[in-house]
């Protein structure tokens, strides 16, 4: 007999989906974001009651919780992404006391969050990162095409930045005159072209209004017991800060930058929070480059080693600024101006209005570019100088 968690997931990634998917047509078919009538409410009830149906059972067979970290991060996964689209559907209102109605769902989250030492809720990594094909089927909200170009080419992203934090990271331990460091910064080079790659093919393939009405709404925030937990968000992974930081484009004496990285450190599991802890303890690139320079400049490999990490810090602020500029904008900013006010609450998935996170991610984005601006402490001066050298 499959367990209580077997259940839960066999359920996740058949009639979960399936459920989700009729809702999703019937909306696109009106074009609205959400609707409340008879038709959809019949298939909300089903989702919501079946839902709480698994959850129950796994609350009364305790036993079935996996006791590796693994597998009590997948199981969050689960109830999370239940949750997500109770919220994505309107079928989680508060009680009266604040509360979320969703009892066992929330009692779970806590207890596997407590236990994984990350935030109770659904994470992007979930279907990135942690997401296992089980007859070549893997986790998603809905079967819709969309959704799945959505995240296959997030993922490929994560896994090229993944790629360039590792030679980046691999670099430290030699020293910006070694002859390997180059190789390690052309490796580095070469994953952020595929990040950019992965970009421009997502916003080759991915359709503009299936994004904005039926998977954005996934990822916005929800409530655990009475606290509302913010939205996932394709950045909760530490590679692209570790590139941030090992370069040098980001500081550790910036709080606006490790504002950021306090946020998001508790929607990413284990290794990837202590990554991020790790990469803020080393002396970046660019500062050993500037450190050397003086005693080192006219040295072959030196020159050849500063060449490379200046290409690395130009292609990682295309990437990133393609993203904002095109994607961002394209998929969130644009289509946000056709909605109706009564649907724009809670539009973003880390919580703030849209034009604050747009104002932030800006922000970002001219740090990792190295922009000119005396308001912000780009690296813009620091990279002339060193270009000057070459």
């Amino acid at each position: 007999m499959a367990s209580s968690i077997d259940a839960l997931d066999q359920w996740i990634r058949s009639r979960f989906k399936q459920l989700n998917t009729e809702l999703e047509e019937y909306y696109f078919s009106q074009d609205s974001l959400i609707l409340d009538d008879a038709k959809s409410a019949s298939i909300k009830n089903s989702l919501l009651d079946e839902g709480q149906q698994l959850l129950a059972a796994i609350l009364k067979n305790a036993s079935d919780i996996p006791s590796s970290y693994e597998g009590r991060f997948y199981l969050l996964g689960n109830v999370g992404m239940y949750m997500a689209a109770c919220r994505r559907h309107e079928i989680d209102t508060s009680l009266e006391n604040g509360y979320s109605p969703l009892n066992e769902a929330s009692t779970i989250s806590f207890q596997l969050g407590l236990a994984t030492n990350v935030a109770p809720r659904f994470m992007s990594t979930h279907l990135g990162l942690y997401n296992r094909a089980e007859n070549g089927v893997y986790r998603t909200f809905t079967t819709l095409e969309d959704e799945k170009i959505f995240v296959d080419y997030n993922t490929l992203g994560t896994l090229a930045y993944k790629k360039a934090s590792d030679a980046l990271e691999r670099a430290t331990h030699f020293g910006v005159t070694h002859t390997l460091t180059e190789y390690l910064f052309n490796d580095a080079r070469l994953a952020l072209q595929e990040v950019l790659k992965f970009s421009e093919i997502l916003d080759d393939k991915l359709d503009v209004k299936r994004f904005f009405y039926n998977i954005r709404p996934y990822y916005k925030s929800y409530r655990i017991g009475r606290r509302d937990y913010r939205g996932a968000n394709a950045g909760d992974f530490a590679a692209i800060n570790e590139i941030d930081l090992l370069t040098g484009l980001c500081s550790r004496d910036d709080p606006f930058y490790l504002d950021i990285m306090v946020d998001k450190q508790a929607y990413m599991p284990q290794s990837e929070q202590l990554r991020l802890q790790a990469s803020i303890e080393k002396t970046s690139f660019l500062d050993q480059f500037l450190a050397e320079s003086r005693k080192c400049k006219k040295l072959p490999q030196f020159q050849k080693n500063l060449r490379m990490l200046l290409e690395v810090c130009e292609i990682h602020g295309l990437g990133y600024a393609f993203h904002h500029d095109q994607l961002v904008k394209k998929y969130i900013e644009d289509p946000a101006v056709n909605i109706p006010d009564s649907q724009k609450e809670n539009l973003t998935a880390s919580g703030p209005p849209l034009s604050v996170l747009l104002r932030g991610l800006g922000k970002l984005r001219d740090l990792r570019m190295a922009a000119e601006r005396d308001d912000i402490p780009t690296r813009y001066a620091d990279i002339q100088k060193l270009k000057a050298i070459i």
